[in-house]
């Protein structure tokens, strides 16, 4: 008897991870999205308001740093076959006439980043 349930629980047990690859898990994807071409779009001596035009608000400003905005993107992804979780991430520092300093993060500059748009 001791046994038998021991072996129904197991049994039971073994076919509940089986099913675990059945159920439904949705991608959840935080922050700004952005698309290499978007960040091809920036130049240095940039306004803010250019930045925003381009590329939309940024996720976190810095409180203690008004010259540093990050734009951040994460996936999580519902299902492994799905792919990887992954984060990408866009910070764009500002000098003292806010305008467009550095940009440093996951993305590559455009050969035109240190060509300025006035010229």
């Amino acid at each position: 008897m001791k046994y038998t349930k021991f072996l129904i629980i197991a049994i039971t047990s073994l076919f509940l991870t089986a099913c675990a690859d059945w159920i439904y898990r949705i991608d959840i994807p935080q922050g700004n999205f952005l698309e290499q071409k978007d960040v091809d779009k920036l130049r240095i001596n940039m306004t803010k308001e250019q930045v925003i035009f381009v590329l939309g608000r940024p996720v976190v400003e810095d409180a203690f740093d008004k010259d540093t905005w990050y734009y951040v993107y994460k996936m999580k992804r519902g299902m492994k076959k799905r792919g990887e979780d992954f984060t990408k991430e866009l910070i764009v520092n500002f000098n003292e006439d806010n305008r467009v300093a550095s940009v440093t993060g996951d993305f590559e500059l455009a050969d035109t980043f240190n060509t300025p748009l006035d010229e």
